[in-house]
């Protein structure tokens, strides 16, 4: 062998050594490096995951947790409450309606609607974004405005969340929704005018929490307690904060708009505006249209509902009775629900309001009034003597989505004090502490229908009651067909113009004309139009009623009563007349009040209390009286139609009003002084009450408002006017009639009234203020003021001077020492207020 190969061979094998050599050295550095690899990891800290990573499902949404299904998944553990929530739900629309569900004494009620608006969750980066949506400007996304539109009204965010994981199938992300509800967000939480009533600092997270959140197929609800650190509590003023209990509804909004049916003033309904930029206007136009339910005809039902024949609707409108409500007034409010099914029926649809008992707890546990699904007559224990109807609807299109009628159980107190009070002169089913449960199962059925009459989308018209003439109420044949007025959202309680010798009147109203014809107007589909297309229909069903006063919608008005034939709680055409009725029979009933309201053990309370009540229902018919001084009419009309929207009450009618009120109400009504229950009821304060009456009514006449509209009516009308001039001679001659007659002798009320009348010129004289006016048709109105360059200083002045002769000529025939010293001081009142020190 050659040398040189064999050296070679050598040097390799020291070199690279041989095969299972080099795999035995390699397993024993591997063993080597895995051992040390093995120390460092045990040696080295468990990572933490980075703060805000998005983590696997499994760690986020553990077998601890509970999970209600619905809109959502809720994953809840230990007051921690996750949303999953579908991609496909990202970017839709939602309503988050915010109500007081359990309120602090003198907060509102339950049931109180907060705040509304819409919502939209988007995902943006490793967030999810809870945007606030505004749908009161808008211009259609095809015209070149809508970029405009879009960049004037950037949707803010309301909240931000850190995406904690996705689900395990990628089509939905979890959220932390906790600190959305146990955090101080106001768009979702008390409101801020509350805040400032009651001087609310912060709230307190220690006494706050979050009671529970559910989710149902179409809806989220949650319940939060808040508890608000207050300077001015309206209760428990020792714990120096309020607690409540908040409700949020987050409502999935239909994926189709339901057709809009555009509002019109003559027809009274509750209504939403939206100002839309890409109308073909030089200038920006506000649309407002209807709240309503979705009612539509089924597609094999057109033909016969083209040929008149009455047909259901694919959809009736369902209401369901709270579980909770006493098994003896369940069939009453049913009664109230389907009363409806006759508007319907002009409408064109039968069947189209039904009233259902809830599934049983056995038959479907998982059923709930929260559910959005689901209308609800809800039945509260509580002390307050009321009901009331609110709705949740679509702020696209108005399209009513659900409504709880909230019924407390004091409303029956309320119906039982009305029915006495205005009937018992002719009812002997009234004269009693506690009705027949048929008596009140009847008047539980008028409010059942009112209230359910606010869930379809009407408002109270309070110009219906005047359309009867108030003799016809005093005929059982008219008011059995008609009812006490045209519609029963008019507060036409019960029928207090029938006299005794009226037998088998009506004594409430029903479903009227009115009713009928608005539920026909806001529902009976027109087809094949749009909502444009459809309002030379609509208001040839309005013109086609015009003049009629069944059909006239009047406006409710609160704080002042500019229309005196829009009133709360009158009847009849003639205030006057109507009122004189009441009078009597409130003269027949006051004799008997301790009759019929003693049991024997028992202590006067009640008595009491419908004393009260009389002297409240006779403060209401001198309201309805004064308000015709000064007063005008508003009937609404439109372009086309003939005659005046606001005329001027007449010069009579005002005249005779002042004349009423002097005579039933200025003049000591001795009537109202009842001795022997003054004697049961009170050791003092009766005088006080006579006074009370008295100078609400002086001042509702010597408002300011009333006194301009005077002055202005005398300017555009001349004599045919109830001038400002001849209406505070006519009430000074009233008030201190004394002064005009031989009787010198004024009585206790009567110097009250005279003294509460110089207060109220001085008020005028010096104190009052300019106020701003409103004409806008709707709740509040108010006549524009400046006192100082108005008739008012000047008149107010000379009558001042006028009265203060006259007591100075008077003064020596007063006919004892109390009134000579009335007259005395009363002319030393008046020099203060003409040279105020």
């Amino acid at each position: 062998m050659n040398i040189r190969l064999i050296t070679k061979i050598f040097v390799l094998i020291l070199v690279f050594g041989t095969s299972s050599t080099i795999d035995a050295q390699r397993k024993k550095r591997s063993k080597k490096d895995a051992k040390s690899s093995k120390e460092a990891t045990a040696k080295k800290p468990k990572e933490k995951p980075e703060k805000g990573a998005i983590q696997p499902y499994e760690k986020v949404v553990t077998k601890k947790h509970t999970t209600d299904e619905g809109l959502f998944k809720v994953h809840s553990k230990d007051q921690n409450y996750l949303f999953e929530i579908p991609d496909s739900l990202l970017g839709k629309e939602m309503l988050m309606v915010t109500r007081i569900a359990k309120t602090a004494n003198g907060i509102g009620f339950g049931g109180g609607k907060q705040n509304t608006q819409v919502l939209r969750w988007q995902k943006k980066h490793k967030q999810i974004l809870l945007r606030v949506v505004s749908h009161s400007v808008v211009a259609d996304s095809i015209l070149p405005v809508h970029e405009a539109v879009v960049n004037s009204n950037f949707e803010p965010i309301l909240f931000s969340f850190p995406i904690k994981a996705f689900s395990k199938d990628s089509t939905a992300t979890v959220i932390d929704a906790t600190p959305l509800f146990d955090k101080d967000v106001q768009a979702i939480g008390f409101p801020q005018f509350r805040r400032k009533q009651y001087k609310v600092t912060r709230m307190d997270k220690d006494r706050s929490y979050i009671e529970r959140i559910s989710s149902y197929p179409k809806n989220i609800e949650i319940r939060h307690v808040k508890t608000y650190l207050s300077n001015e509590p309206p209760s428990n003023r020792s714990v120096g904060s309020i607690s409540l209990e908040l409700s949020n509804s987050m409502i999935l909004l239909p994926e189709k708009p339901m057709k809009r049916r555009y509002f019109d003033q003559r027809v009274g309904w509750f209504a939403r505006s939206q100002t839309d930029y890409g109308l073909d206007a030089q200038k920006s136009k506000s649309l407002t249209y209807l709240d309503r339910w979705r009612l539509e005809v089924k597609d094999e039902d057109i033909e016969k509902f083209k040929r008149g024949e009455l047909v259901e609707p694919k959809k009736p409108i369902v209401y369901y009775i709270d579980r909770a409500t006493p098994e003896v007034w369940r069939k009453y409010i049913k009664q109230g629900i389907e009363d409806w099914q006759v508007a319907f029926e002009a409408a064109g649809f039968k069947n189209a309001i039904l009233a259902k008992d809830p599934p049983t707890k056995e038959e479907d546990p998982d059923w709930s009034p929260e559910d959005v699904r689901y209308s609800v007559v809800r039945y509260l224990a509580s002390p307050i003597p009321n009901a009331n109807g609110p709705h949740v609807s679509d702020p696209r299109s108005g399209e009513i989505l659900e409504s709880d009628i909230n019924w407390y159980h004091n409303v029956m107190t309320l119906l039982h004090n009305w029915y006495f009070i205005q009937t018992a002169a002719i009812n002997p089913e009234a004269r009693s502490n506690q009705f027949k449960d048929e008596i009140m199962g009847r008047l539980i059925r008028f409010v059942s229908a009112h209230e359910v009459g606010h869930t379809l989308g009407l408002p109270h018209n309070m110009g219906s009651s005047v359309a009867y003439p108030v003799d016809s109420l005093r005929s059982a044949t008219f008011t059995k067909k008609f009812g006490t007025a045209p519609s029963i959202m008019d507060y036409a309680r019960f029928n207090y113009v029938a006299q005794p010798q009226d037998q088998g009147v009506a004594l409430m109203p029903n479903i009227g004309p009115y009713d009928k014809y608005a539920i026909n107007w806001g529902y009976r589909p027109i087809l094949d139009k749009d909502a444009k297309e459809e309002k030379p229909v609509l208001n040839k069903w309005i013109t086609d009623k015009a003049g009629d006063p069944m059909y006239r919608f009047g406006h409710q008005q609160a704080g002042n009563i500019i229309d005196p034939s829009s009133q709360t709680e009158d009847l009849g055409d003639d205030a006057i007349k109507a009122s004189d009725y009441g009078i009597k029979n409130l003269k027949r009933i006051l004799p008997r009040l301790e009759e019929w309201t003693s049991e024997e053990g028992e202590s006067y309370e009640e008595l009491n209390t419908m004393y009260e009540q009389l002297l409240g229902q006779f403060n209401r018919y001198m309201g309805h009286v004064s308000s015709n001084i000064g007063g005008v009419y508003e009937y609404y009309k439109a372009a086309g139609q003939d005659g005046a929207v606001y005329t001027p009450v007449s010069k009579s009618h005002q005249k005779n009003a002042l004349r009423f009120v002097n005579k039933e109400l200025f003049s000591t009504p001795n009537w109202l002084i009842d001795k022997n229950i003054f004697d049961k009821t009170q050791f003092s304060g009766f005088a006080e009450r006579i006074r009370g009456l008295q100078v609400r009514t002086l001042n509702r006449i010597l408002k300011p408002g009333r006194m301009v509209r005077l002055v202005e009516n005398e300017t555009l009308n001349g004599n045919k006017a109830y001038t400002l001039l001849e209406m505070m001679n006519d009430l000074r001659r009233g008030v201190w009639e004394e002064l005009y007659t031989s009787n010198k002798s004024v009585d206790t009320y009567k110097r009250n009234l005279q003294r509460a009348y110089l207060d109220r010129m001085d008020f005028l004289l010096n104190k009052a203020k300019d106020q701003r006016g409103t004409n806008n048709g709707g709740y509040f109105k108010q006549t524009a003021v400046n006192l100082s360059q108005s008739d008012i200083k000047p008149v107010v002045r000379g009558e001042l001077k006028r009265l203060k002769r006259d007591l100075q000529r008077n003064i020596a025939a007063a006919r004892n020492t109390i009134t000579r010293y009335h007259f005395q001081d009363a002319i030393d009142r008046i020099d203060d207020i003409l040279d105020p020190k």
